[in-house]
C-alpha cells in the first residue's frame, strides 16, 4: 500500500510562492485562528493569472496579494479568481479582485448564492432562530449566554463585497486553466456544491477543503438548515472521489501541504467517519445531547475556540444516526435534543 507522502516539506514564506508543477504556483495566507494558513494557488494562463482561492478580506491578506502579484506573479494581471467553497478563507477576497482588478469570478451556483446571501447578512447580536438552534442542540449554558450577548461573527466582516455576476461551473464540466484541461467534479459536506479539478494532462488534483492530508475537514450542521445530513453528504462525495484517485496523484489542498497517495487519504476519510459513527452509536445507550459527545467523536477534550466547530459537527452526527434509523430524537423538557441509539440495531 502506497502510504501519504508530501513533496514539499515547507510551506512557502509570506509574500513568497513555490512552484509545485509547471506553470503552478503554491502561496499562503495568514488566519487569525488555530488553523492558521490557508493555501492559495496561481496558474499561469501565459498573459495573465487564474487564482484558486483568495483568502480573507483584511488588510494584512490585501497587502500580502499585493506583494505576491509584484513579487512571484510578475506583474501579469489576475484575469480569473475561482473559488472552490463559500467559506470566507476562500472566499473573501474574490470581490476585491473583481472590483479592484477586474477579474472574472467562476465558482459553483451553491458557492455564489450562499457567498452573496451571507456577505449581505450582518447581525449585531445573534437572531432569535441561532440562539434557539444553539439551546437545542446542548450548547453549555454559560457559553450561550455569553454568545447571546455578543457580537456574533459576521461573514461581511472577513468577505469583501461581491459585485453583481459569476461564470458558473458545475459537476461534468471542465475548464482550461494553466496549461492544462480539467474535469471538474463536485463534493460536498463540508459545504455545499465545493468544487474540485482534476488535471487531464498530467496528475495534478486542486482538491479545497473537501480532501486534506492530515486533518478532517469540519462536518457541521447550521441554523440555515437545522436538520440536514451533511455527514451523508460527505460519504457520498468521498465515495465517488475515491473512485477516481491514483497513486500518482499530487493534491493541492486548501490547508496543510500538498501529497500523493489519494486512495489512501480517501479510504482514510471515509473511515474516520465511519469510526466515529459506530463510537458515537456505542455512546448513546442512554440519552445524550450533542454537547455530550465530544469525547467519543474526537477522542479529547474539546476547550475554548473549538468549542463551536466542535458542537455543530457532534450535531451532524448525531443527526446522521438520527436520518438513518439508528438512533431516536427527542426533545428534553427543557428544550434540547436528546438521542438515543436503537437498541436493536446490530
Amino acid at each position: 500500500m502506497i502510504k501519504l507522502a508530501y513533496p514539499f516539506a515547507q510551506p512557502p514564506a509570506e509574500g513568497e510562492a513555490i512552484e509545485v508543477a509547471q506553470g503552478v504556483l503554491w502561496m499562503r495566507l495568514p488566519l487569525p485562528m488555530a488553523l492558521d494558513h490557508v493555501n492559495v494557488y496561481a496558474l499561469d494562463d501565459g498573459d495573465s493569472w487564474t487564482i484558486i482561492d483568495a483568502g480573507f478580506a483584511s488588510k494584512r491578506s490585501r497587502s500580502i496579494w499585493r506583494a505576491l502579484m509584484d513579487g512571484p506573479l510578475a506583474g501579469k494581471p489576475v484575469q480569473r479568481v475561482i473559488v472552490t467553497h463559500h467559506h470566507p478563507d476562500h472566499v473573501g477576497l474574490a470581490g476585491w479582485f473583481q472590483s479592484e482588478f477586474g477579474a472574472e469570478l467562476i465558482c459553483t451556483r451553491t458557492t455564489w448564492l450562499f457567498s452573496r446571501m451571507l456577505q449581505l447578512d450582518a447581525q449585531d447580536r445573534p437572531t432569535a432562530q441561532t440562539v434557539d438552534f444553539w439551546h437545542r442542540a446542548g450548547m453549555a449554558s454559560d457559553i450561550l449566554e455569553q454568545r447571546r450577548n455578543e457580537r456574533p461573527f459576521n461573514y461581511a466582516d472577513f468577505v469583501a463585497p461581491m459585485p453583481l455576476g459569476y461564470t458558473r461551473i458545475q459537476q461534468g464540466g471542465a475548464i482550461i486553466m494553466g496549461g492544462r484541461s480539467w474535469d471538474i467534479h463536485i463534493g460536498n459536506g463540508h459545504s455545499p456544491e465545493h468544487a474540485t479539478f482534476w488535471s487531464r494532462d498530467d496528475n495534478l488534483v486542486i482538491s479545497g477543503d473537501q480532501i486534506i492530508a492530515s486533518i478532517s475537514s469540519n462536518i457541521g450542521v447550521y441554523a440555515t438548515e437545522p436538520e440536514a445530513d451533511p455527514v451523508a453528504d460527505w460519504l457520498e462525495a468521498c465515495e465517488r472521489l475515491g473512485a477516481l484517485a491514483r497513486d500518482d496523484h499530487f493534491v493541492l489542498g486548501g490547508h496543510k501541504l500538498p501529497f500523493t497517495g489519494l486512495p489512501v487519504r480517501m479510504r482514510q476519510l471515509i473511515e474516520n467517519h465511519h469510526g466515529a459513527l459506530r463510537r458515537l452509536e456505542a455512546h448513546l445507550s442512554e440519552p445524550q445531547i450533542a454537547a455530550q459527545c465530544f469525547m467519543p467523536l474526537f477522542k479529547r477534550q474539546i476547550v475554548g475556540g473549538e468549542y463551536g466547530l466542535a458542537l455543530v459537527e457532534a450535531l451532524s452526527h448525531c443527526l446522521h444516526l438520527w436520518h438513518h434509523g439508528r438512533a431516536t430524537r427527542t426533545l428534553s423538557e427543557d428544550g434540547q435534543w436528546l438521542f438515543q441509539r436503537v437498541t436493536d440495531n446490530p
